[in-house]
This record gives structure tokens, sequence and C-alpha cells, in this order.
């Protein structure tokens, strides 16, 4: 009741979607600075998130779960779906020097569009979510990613 649902976004980062005419070679590789995370804002909880709210949010971000190693992802197989619509990828997360699957379908538009979401439980990368006020105010070990990009030719 007193938490908020958090929308952070990540300032820096960058990626690469390999497509051509053999989908053997389709492949996708991102990179994200930890340190570049920044509280958009918080939905719900008992009062509205102030901007001292969200500072102190992003320090324990850095100071107790991620720190400022990179996030990475490396595509193992992507594999198009619905004439290439869709991309359904299979790779591996490296986050906080913790590496496991991950897999996750991108949407595609035909004006260069791409979003997607993925599902990561903190806790299998290491991460113990975060806890608060004598444990009335908890992190959900489960956060949704939600990505959304334009891609150039």
């Amino acid at each position: 009741m007193a938490g908020h649902d958090l929308l952070i976004d990540v300032t820096s980062w960058e990626g690469t979607l390999d497509v051509g005419k053999d989908p053997e070679r389709f492949s996708l590789d991102l990179r994200a600075d930890a340190g570049s995370l920044q509280v958009r804002e918080g939905t719900g909880g008992v009062q509205a998130l102030g901007e001292d709210d969200k500072v102190e949010i992003k320090q324990t971000i850095e100071e107790e779960m991620l720190g400022t190693k990179a996030i990475e992802f490396h595509s193992n197989e992507v594999e198009p779906l619905d004439g290439g619509r869709r991309l359904r990828v299979s790779g591996e997360l490296t986050l906080n020097g913790n590496t496991h699957p991950l897999d996750f379908v991108l949407e595609v538009s035909p004006e260069g569009q791409v979003s997607g979401h993925a599902t990561v439980t903190q806790s299998d990368w290491g991460i113990k979510p975060y806890s608060g006020l004598f444990g009335t105010l908890k992190v959900r070990d489960e956060v949704e990613v939600v990505a959304e990009a334009s891609f150039q030719a």
C-alpha cells in the first residue's frame, strides 16, 4: 500500500538487430549501462513519488542491487514468425555478473518500430529484491522489462 509501481528508463544503451536473407544468421545484441537507470514515475502508493524519492531509489539500485556493471544480452537464436512481423528471440542475459537464458518475442512494424517485453526474476540473477521499512515495503522478485526502439537499415 505504501509502495509504488515504478517505471524506470535506461538512458544509455545500444543494440544491434542483424537480419538478412538467411534467418540462420539473424542475431540480437544489447548492452545497457546499469548506472544510467532513471526513475521516470511511480504510480500507486499512499503519496506521490517526489524527485528526492527518485534519486534515493536510483542510489539504492546502484549501491544495493545492480551496481554500475553493464547489462548485456546476446542471442543464440532469432526465429522469424508471422512473415517477419514478430521475432522469437532466445539467448543469454548477463545481469549483476550472472548469466542465464532468456526468451522473448519482439514485434516488428513495417515502419521500423521494435517492441517487446520479458519477465526477469531478480533472484535468478543473484539480486535480492529490495525490502525496506522493516519488511513492510518490498519489491516483487519478478520485474517486467519493456523495450521499445526504432531501427535503421
